[in-house]
């Protein structure tokens, strides 16, 4: 199946914590980074999600946020240090390709936000993802 999303990043579930309504799944990515994923218990059923599953974590462009330093007293769990590959910008809007261990983020950002944080290739960046915003599919 192909999907529109740019951002999939393999994994293997190291924990699920359940709860009523609503799981925290972690999963260390293959480039050795944690992630945290907030998904539905019917989710986790559905999926078969356990330790050790092999799984993908699929986050949209849009929900990639960048700063130009570590993120402190913050709720994002999700914090991925990298450099700025690429940046395309249009008329609003901009794409910026970051290089993070073991693979690419794509983030889409408005073209002033790429001006004030003066983002170019070669930039540092920490790339931060909600956890309410990281879909997980079986890899």
């Amino acid at each position: 199946m192909s999907l529109s999303i740019r951002n999939q990043l393999p994994g293997t579930v190291t924990s699920v914590t359940p709860g009523e309504v609503m799981a925290t799944v972690k999963v260390r990515l293959d480039g050795g980074q944690d992630l945290t994923a907030a998904i539905t218990a019917e989710a986790v059923e559905d999926l078969g999600l356990t330790t050790g599953s092999a799984v993908r974590a699929l986050v949209k462009s849009t929900e990639v946020s960048l700063a130009t330093g570590p993120v402190d007293g913050v709720s994002i769990r999700n914090q991925f240090p990298g450099t700025v590959t690429e940046v395309s910008t249009g008329g609003a809007m901009a794409r910026v390709k970051v290089e993070v261990p073991g693979g690419e983020l794509t983030s889409a950002i408005t073209k002033d936000a790429v001006t004030e944080l003066g983002l170019a290739a070669g930039s540092a960046v920490v790339a931060l993802i909600k956890s309410t915003e990281v879909s997980l599919s079986n890899a």
